[in-house]
C-alpha cells in the first residue's frame, strides 16, 4: 500500500523547522543532506535561523540550493525537526504532511493525540528498529555516542584536576579514576574518551556481552557474574530489569568501588521506563570531596540520587552534573549526524525513478516508527487505552 505523491506532479517539498525550544541548539538538516535531498528531486525550505546554534547560518543552506523563508512550513510534504512539534507548530502544518523528529512518545499521550488531531503522519526516529539496514538511521546511537563523549568532558571540567598521570619535577599527579555505569553506545564512548585522556577506567553493565567490549577498550569490568547476569539481555540488545536480589548484590559491590572513584558517569536507560537508580545518596556521600558524578539519565528521573535536571548540585564538595540534552552540547556534530539519520530514513520513502514521495506503510521501518496517520494514533505501543 502506498501513500500520496505530490499533487499535480510538482516536486515534493521538505521543510526544515527551526526549534522553538530555546534549550535545543540542534537542527534537522545540514548542507550535505540538503544537497542529497535535492538530488532526490525535492525542494528544500528552511526556516530563518534554524541552524544558527549549530554553527550553520542561513547562507550555508542557500549556498547549496535551499530556500530560506518564514513560509518554509507552508504546504510542506515532509517537515523535519529535532524535537516533537508543539501545538503552535502543528497549526502551521498541512494535513497529511509527514513530520519526522525525536518524538519522546512514552507517557506523552496528549501530545500524540494532538498530532493525530492535526492530521499529520508523525514518525519517531528513536523507535527505529535495531536491524542492519537501519543502522545508518539509528538516532539513539548517533546522539548517545556524542553524549558519552561530552559526559567525560563535563566530568573533566567539573573535576578540577588532571586526568592523566603526570610525572614532573615538582611531583607526580596521579591518574584520575573514572567509573562508567551502563555500557551502551554512550558508555562505550565515555570509556574510550576517558582512556584517551589518560584516566584509569572501570565500567559495569548488567549485560554479559559488554564485558568483552569494556576490556577491548582497555578498561576493567566490574559485575556480580552469577547465573542471572549471564542471561541478562533482551533480544533487541537492551538491558533487562534485574531481580531485587541481584540489584542488592551489585549495589554492594558498586558501593565499595564508588568510594575510591574520582568521576562516575551513569548512562543507564530502559526505553519507556524511568531511569533505574544506580547510585544512592549514601554512595554519593561516601565519595571523596572533589569527586564528580555525571548523570546522563537525568531527563528520565536520573541514575544518581540527588541529581537535578539542568543543574550542577554541590554536596559538600561532591558535584552531581545533571545537564539535559548532553548531545546538544556538541550541537554542530550532533546536528550533522542526526541530519544523516533523517536523510537515510526519508530516502527509503522516495520513488527514485519518479522522484516523488511514496511511503510504503508495510515497510518494517515505517511500521516501527509511525505514530499517527489519518487522524489516529496507529502505533500499537501507544494506542489510546479504552
Amino acid at each position: 500500500m502506498r501513500a500520496f505523491s505530490r499533487a499535480a506532479g510538482g516536486p515534493m517539498k521538505i521543510a526544515v523547522a527551526k526549534e522553538i525550544d530555546p534549550s535545543e541548539p540542534r537542527v534537522a538538516a545540514s548542507p550535505d543532506t540538503v544537497k542529497k535531498f535535492k538530488a532526490l528531486g525535492a525542494e528544500i525550505a528552511v526556516e530563518p535561523g534554524a541552524g544558527l546554534k549549530s554553527g550553520l547560518p542561513d547562507s550555508e543552506f542557500t549556498a547549496v540550493g535551499a530556500t530560506v523563508s518564514t513560509d518554509a512550513l507552508k504546504d510542506a510534504d515532509i517537515i523535519i525537526k529535532v524535537k516533537r512539534p508543539e501545538a503552535s507548530e502543528l497549526a502551521q502544518y498541512k494535513r497529511g504532511a509527514l513530520v519526522i523528529a525525536i518524538m519522546d512518545p512514552y507517557g506523552n499521550d496528549a501530545a500524540l493525540k494532538a498530532m493525530a488531531d492535526a492530521g499529520v503522519s508523525a514518525f519517531a526516529m528513536e523507535l527505529m528498529p535495531r536491524i542492519t539496514r537501519a543502522q545508518v538511521m539509528d538516532v539513539l546511537s548517533s546522539q548517545a555516542n556524542l553524549a558519552g563523549y561530552r559526559a567525560v568532558i563535563e566530568g573533566a571540567e567539573a573535576f578540577g584536576r588532571a586526568f592523566p598521570m603526570m610525572m614532573t619535577a615538582a611531583g607526580t599527579v596521579p591518574a584520575a579514576k573514572v567509573f562508567v555505569m551502563g555500557v551502551g553506545v554512550a558508555g562505550l564512548q565515555a570509556i574510550a574518551t576517558a582512556r584517551r585522556l589518560g584516566a584509569i577506567v572501570t565500567a559495569t553493565d548488567v549485560r554479559p556481552a559488554t564485558k568483552e567490549q569494556v576490556e577491548s577498550l582497555g578498561a576493567k569490568f566490574l559485575a556480580v557474574e552469577d547465573e542471572e547476569f549471564k542471561n541478562a539481555q533482551t533480544a533487541g540488545g537492551y538491558a533487562k530489569e534485574m531481580s531485587k536480589e541481584y540489584q542488592a548484590k551489585q549495589a554492594a559491590l558498586t558501593a565499595e568501588h564508588i568510594k575510591k572513584q574520582d568521576i562516575v558517569i551513569t548512562t543507564a536507560l530502559i526505553p519507556g521506563r524511568p531511569a533505574p537508580k544506580l547510585v544512592s545518596g549514601e554512595m554519593v556521600k561516601s565519595m571523596k570531596p572533589g569527586s564528580v558524578l555525571v548523570d546522563l539519565a537525568v531527563e528520565r528521573g536520573g541514575n544518581v540520587e540527588g541529581a537535578k535536571p539542568g543543574e550542577v548540585v554541590d554536596l559538600d564538595g561532591i558535584k552531581i552534573v545533571g545537564y539535559t540534552n548532553v548531545a546538544g552540547r556538541v550541537a554542530a556534530s550532533a546536528s550533522s549526524l542526526y541530519a544523516r539519520n533523517l536523510f537515510s530514513f526519508i530516502e527509503t520513502m522516495v520513488d527514485k525513478k519518479e522522484k516523488k514521495l511514496a511511503v510504503n506503510w508495510d515497510d518494517e521501518l515505517v511500521k516501527a516508527t509511525a505514530l499517527t496517520k489519518d487522524g489516529a494514533v496507529i502505533h500499537p505501543n501507544f494506542q489510546p487505552k479504552v
